[in-house]
Protein backbone atom coordinates (compact mmCIF):
# COMPACT_ATOMS: atom_id res chain seq x y z
CA UNK A 1 0.00 0.00 0.00
CA UNK A 2 2.84 2.41 0.79
CA UNK A 3 4.54 1.69 -2.54
CA UNK A 4 1.27 2.39 -4.33
CA UNK A 5 1.32 5.87 -2.78
CA UNK A 6 4.81 6.54 -4.16
CA UNK A 7 3.76 5.19 -7.54
CA UNK A 8 0.74 7.47 -7.53
CA UNK A 9 2.95 10.51 -6.88
CA UNK A 10 5.40 9.54 -9.63
CA UNK A 11 2.66 8.88 -12.18
CA UNK A 12 0.90 12.15 -11.28
CA UNK A 13 4.15 14.06 -11.71
CA UNK A 14 4.73 12.50 -15.10
CA UNK A 15 1.18 13.31 -16.20
CA UNK A 16 1.58 16.93 -15.05
CA UNK A 17 4.87 17.30 -16.91
CA UNK A 18 3.51 15.64 -20.06
CA UNK A 19 0.37 17.80 -20.02
CA UNK A 20 2.46 20.95 -19.86
CA UNK A 21 5.00 19.74 -22.43
CA UNK A 22 2.30 18.78 -24.94
CA UNK A 23 0.44 22.08 -24.61
CA UNK A 24 -2.67 20.59 -22.96
CA UNK A 25 -2.31 23.18 -20.17
CA UNK A 26 -0.51 26.50 -19.87
CA UNK A 27 -0.13 26.75 -16.09
CA UNK A 28 3.61 26.21 -15.92
CA UNK A 29 5.47 23.03 -15.12
CA UNK A 30 5.51 23.29 -11.32
CA UNK A 31 1.84 24.33 -10.90
CA UNK A 32 0.68 21.57 -13.25
CA UNK A 33 2.69 18.95 -11.38
CA UNK A 34 1.38 20.21 -8.02
CA UNK A 35 -2.23 20.15 -9.29
CA UNK A 36 -1.78 16.59 -10.58
CA UNK A 37 -0.19 15.34 -7.37
CA UNK A 38 -2.96 16.95 -5.30
CA UNK A 39 -5.68 15.34 -7.38
CA UNK A 40 -3.96 11.98 -7.29
CA UNK A 41 -3.50 12.15 -3.50
CA UNK A 42 -7.16 13.03 -3.04
CA UNK A 43 -8.40 10.17 -5.17
CA UNK A 44 -5.87 7.75 -3.62
CA UNK A 45 -7.25 8.42 -0.15
CA UNK A 46 -10.84 8.25 -1.40
CA UNK A 47 -9.98 4.89 -2.93
CA UNK A 48 -8.59 3.63 0.40
CA UNK A 49 -11.45 4.98 2.53
CA UNK A 50 -14.41 4.09 0.35
CA UNK A 51 -13.02 1.34 -1.91
CA UNK A 52 -13.95 3.26 -5.07
CA UNK A 53 -11.81 3.09 -8.18
CA UNK A 54 -11.55 2.69 -11.94
CA UNK A 55 -9.25 -0.31 -11.89
CA UNK A 56 -5.61 -0.46 -10.94
CA UNK A 57 -3.86 2.20 -8.86
CA UNK A 58 -1.98 3.45 -11.93
CA UNK A 59 -5.17 3.94 -13.90
CA UNK A 60 -6.70 5.82 -10.98
CA UNK A 61 -3.61 8.05 -10.74
CA UNK A 62 -3.72 8.93 -14.44
CA UNK A 63 -7.45 9.64 -14.54
CA UNK A 64 -7.49 11.65 -11.31
CA UNK A 65 -4.48 13.71 -12.44
CA UNK A 66 -6.12 14.56 -15.75
CA UNK A 67 -9.36 15.36 -13.95
CA UNK A 68 -7.59 17.70 -11.55
CA UNK A 69 -5.86 19.46 -14.45
CA UNK A 70 -9.23 20.06 -16.08
CA UNK A 71 -11.16 21.08 -12.96
CA UNK A 72 -8.74 23.23 -10.95
CA UNK A 73 -7.53 25.78 -13.53
CA UNK A 74 -10.99 26.25 -15.07
CA UNK A 75 -12.54 26.70 -11.62
CA UNK A 76 -10.22 29.58 -10.71
CA UNK A 77 -10.08 31.12 -14.19
CA UNK A 78 -13.49 32.78 -13.87
CA UNK A 79 -12.66 34.52 -10.55
CA UNK A 80 -10.01 36.91 -11.86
Amino acid sequence: MFLALFGTVVIAGIVGYAAEKSGFTSNGYIPSIIICIGGAFLFYFIRIMFNVGFGSAGTDAILSSIGALIIVPTHWRGRR
